[in-house]
């Protein structure tokens, strides 16, 4: 199955940063020799019958390679795929965040966490089991990854709406070629030279 990593305060290349090459090289280490940055964010694209523990482990492993500490959260591409179609169709999509974090469902319904979000100037529009979706005041603002760390207690990280849309139009066509060919009989690729695009 595969799944999509948002890595914690990266921007590959950057000085103190890890580097992409760091990057899928510890997701290579930790078993996921598919893996594919999308943009230099920290967003990872990985097939995985154990995602949490290739997450894990690739942490650890970058740690190692590379000296950089980083948090990482994960996600299906099918889960998140549904998020976003749930809410791209919205007027204000492009304002709309999705954000990963270490914490059960926030309340969005409660004043309190309600009054946390308006003062970051955005409103939590949607949420679940370590996920939530907020809506900022202002274009090409990102304020969801403060309120989350702030209401759950714990770390996260965001990645706007359209950066998702385009991962999933990307990722969800090779997903649709590649049961198009198997649908029609030909041979699968083999294990050693299948990497995803």
């Amino acid at each position: 199955m595969r799944h999509i990593a948002f890595l914690r305060n990266v921007n590959q290349g950057q000085r103190g940063h890890p580097s992409t090459r760091d990057i899928l090289d510890a997701f290579a280490d930790a078993g996921a020799h598919d893996a594919v940055a999308f943009q230099a964010n920290g967003t990872v694209v990985f097939t995985a019958d154990d995602p949490q523990t290739v997450v894990d482990d690739a942490m650890q492993a970058l740690a190692a390679r590379s000296g950089v500490v980083r948090d990482a959260f994960w996600m299906p591409l099918s889960d998140i795929t549904a998020i976003v179609e749930a809410h791209a169709g919205q007027p204000d999509a492009a304002r709309r965040e999705l954000t990963l974090h270490g914490g059960g469902v926030l309340d969005r319904a409660d004043p309190q966490v309600s009054r946390m979000a308006a003062h970051r100037r955005c409103e939590i529009v949607d949420a679940g089991p370590g996920w939530m979706v907020s809506k900022n005041e202002v274009d090409r603002e990102s304020n969801a990854t403060p309120v989350a760390e702030l209401v759950s207690g714990t770390r996260a990280t965001s990645r706007r709406l359209p950066t998702l849309v385009r991962l999933i139009d990307r990722f969800s066509q090779a997903d649709r070629a590649t049961r198009r060919i198997f649908a029609i009989g030909l041979p699968r690729p083999s294990s050693s030279t299948s990497r995803s695009r």
